[in-house]
Parts: structure tokens; sequence; C-alpha cells
């Protein structure tokens, strides 16, 4: 069965430049991993269905996954279509939420290091946002900059709010100590 994100995700990518299977693997996940994961199972077998459906466009290269994929004018409608959808909410999947909601089974101290490493994760994504913005640059580059920066923020902004719920909760569990 089609998966729409999946097929945005692909689309999306190759409306910015073509490439191969791989380095459209690396593009998500080194690109959007930021803010979007895809299965690599689901890339290949999808990135056949476009073709079947003239979405895109291969070029055979000369040794294996060297083969170069074109986004089309029908693929470039359709990730247009595919982005004007409305967003489907899903509750998200916290594992450190998670244990917290049971922390009475870990205890404050367990709990806390819960917290320390979400502080540390904090701190790598800023560090990477930070990367993005330097490889982005200046908004007026590209016209896509100004969006890709979008998302970098997003990503920033949700980082500083980890590391004020992080103060915030550990005063919290240091009063249960």
């Amino acid at each position: 069965m089609p998966n729409a994100q999946t097929e945005t995700a692909v689309l999306g990518a190759l409306s910015v430049e073509p490439m191969t299977g791989y380095a459209l693997r690396q593009t998500i996940l080194e690109v959007l991993g930021h803010f979007w994961s895809e299965s690599f199972g689901q890339i290949y077998p999808t990135l056949g269905r476009l073709r079947e459906n003239g979405f895109l466009v291969t070029t055979a290269g000369g040794r294996p996954d060297s083969s170069i994929h074109t986004i089309t004018t029908a693929g470039t409608r359709r990730l247009q279509a595919l982005l004007r959808e409305s967003i489907a909410d899903r509750p998200p999947r916290s594992g450190l939420l998670l244990r917290l909601f049971f922390g009475r089974q870990l205890g404050p101290q367990q709990c806390l290091s819960l917290i320390d490493e979400a502080e540390t994760n904090a701190h790598a994504h800023l560090a990477r946002y930070a990367q993005l913005r330097e490889v982005i640059g200046n908004a007026e580059t590209s016209s896509d900059d100004v969006y890709w920066l979008l998302t970098v923020d997003h990503g920033e902004r949700q980082a500083r709010a980890v590391l004020d719920w992080a103060a915030v909760s550990r005063g919290t569990l240091q009063r249960l100590t």
C-alpha cells in the first residue's frame, strides 16, 4: 500500500535535485533527519511505484545503485498535491516520557538520569542545528533556504523547550530525594 508520507519525502528530496537511491537515503537521513525519519525499506519500493506512475524518470548508471532519479512535471504536481493534504495528527511516541510516566517504578535518581540524558541530547541537537544554519547560510542565496531555516528554527525551539522543562523537572525530582 502506498504511503503518502514516504512519497512526499522522496518526491520532495528529488525536487531539490536528481540523485541516486543511495544519495536519496543519505539525504533523508542527514538532511531531513532532524525532523523526519523514513524507513529505508520503503524508499526503494516507493521509487519503483513513482516511476511506474510517471512521477519520476530513472537514468541507468554504470553500476548497481548508480541510477539517477529525476522528478517529472507530473511528479512535481503529485508532490504539490501531497503537500496540500491535511496533516495526519498522530500522538507522539516518546520513550523518555513513557519512562517518566511510570517513574515511581524507577525512583527519582533513575528519573534524574533520564533527564540528564534528555538535556545532553537537547544540547547535541542545538549544536547540530547551528551546523545546519551555517550550511544553509543566508536565506537569500536559495529559494529553498527560508523554508529550510523554518524547520531548523522549529528544532532549536524544541530543544530549548526541553532544556527549560529539564530544569523544572530536575527541581521537582530533587525534592523527592
